[in-house]
């Protein structure tokens, strides 16, 4: 069996600038061409090394014998009743991932995904139940930002992209760091580090080395304001307890202004009750909090249920009246499996009727 491209050559969507600048130096290249190539691969957006036209056709072809650069092109693209679009897409080991593109006022923001599946194992979440397969790598991860934009129609702007995806981005570290450093620098893809945000179930020790590695907005899925319950929801609460994950929060560094969001999946008879929304208000009492509570969305055979409206509204009422600022996020793309927890499964199904087409 002939070795794959993957394995004779590198990849160089999976290099940041300065791993770029080193890669080329020991090719024998001078070290300017890596900003060249940097800026080809995330601004130009070429898919092959010819398109690098300020590149001398001898350059060209010593990099093509040594390199070679990865791309994503969406299997199935479903569009949701409120414009969320979910995007379907085969990785070159046969593993399948999804995004979500979500329409905002003037804009829209990428959920993007960090792992294929997931090994947190939260008791609500349907993309866990498929099991764990791989960490993406950083190329995956910001490829599928660059498939995505190359969707939009004229005047329409990515302007925001969330970690919150398939995966618990702070266990595949290494990865997602490189990818942010590739996202927010200016020769790179150039966004905002105010509109780009990390998710964590509360991986703490990695959560520490966010805040120290990289200027990122934060948000911390929590579900519960007691051990109990929360441990009940989540497995990493037996490892990283609520007084534990709290403290670290207290002590991430924020800039000026801004706040960790924490996520609150509202779960009917479980941990939404007034004296648990009483319990979360003095939780997060000292932590620059704000907070997004999430009616819980059903998916077949789930053994949860959304609580009824007024007792979401009711929830809301406690915590704003304890002075958190406080958002109601009704999930979109429901209808096609985008919500928040529905992913994967519905990539698993989207590959089995991939396969079946012979797609």
């Amino acid at each position: 069996m002939m070795p794959s491209i993957e394995a004779t050559k590198i990849d160089l969507r999976d290099m940041t600038l300065p791993e770029l600048e080193s890669w080329v130096l020991s090719a024998g290249l001078e070290c300017f061409r890596a900003g060249q190539i940097f800026r080809w691969l995330w601004r130009g957006d070429v898919t092959s090394l010819d398109q690098m036209t300020n590149l001398g056709k001898e350059l060209r072809e010593k990099l093509s014998e040594l390199s070679y650069i990865s791309h994503l092109h969406p299997k199935e693209i479903e569009r949701s009743q409120d414009g969320t679009q979910k995007f379907l897409f085969a990785l070159s080991d046969g593993n399948y991932i999804e995004s979500v593109l979500i329409p905002e006022k003037g804009h829209y923001t990428l959920c993007l995904s960090s792992q294929a599946g997931c090994a947190m194992g939260c008791r609500f979440c349907l993309t866990g139940k498929g099991g764990f397969k791989r960490n993406l790598k950083t190329s995956e991860i910001v490829n599928q930002v660059l498939a995505v934009q190359r969707t939009l129609l004229p005047g329409e702007k990515l302007t925001n992209l969330v970690f919150m995806g398939m995966g618990e981005p702070l266990a595949n570290y290494e990865n997602v760091l490189k990818s942010l450093r590739i996202l927010l620098a200016e020769e790179g893809c150039g966004f905002s580090s105010r509109r780009v945000t990390v998710s964590t179930c509360g991986l703490v020790p990695q959560m520490d080395r966010l805040g120290k590695d990289i200027t990122v907005n934060l948000a911390v899925s929590l579900h519960a304001p007691d051990n109990e319950t929360r441990s009940f929801l989540m497995p990493i609460n037996r490892t990283y307890p609520l007084e534990v994950l709290i403290e670290a929060c207290r002590h991430f560094p924020l800039p000026q202004r801004r706040m960790i969001t924490f996520e609150y999946l509202l779960i009917d008879g479980v941990n939404d009750a007034p004296e648990q929304a009483r319990a979360l208000a003095k939780l997060l009492r000292d932590v620059r909090a704000k907070i997004n509570l999430i009616p819980f969305n059903a998916y077949p055979g789930s053994e949860f249920k959304p609580p009824p409206p007024e007792r979401v509204l009711a929830f809301q009422q406690i915590l704003i009246k304890n002075h958190y600022t406080t958002m109601i996020r009704q999930s979109k793309g429901a209808d096609i499996s985008a919500a928040c927890g529905q992913l994967h499964a519905h990539a698993v199904y989207g590959a089995e009727r991939l396969r079946s087409t012979g797609q």
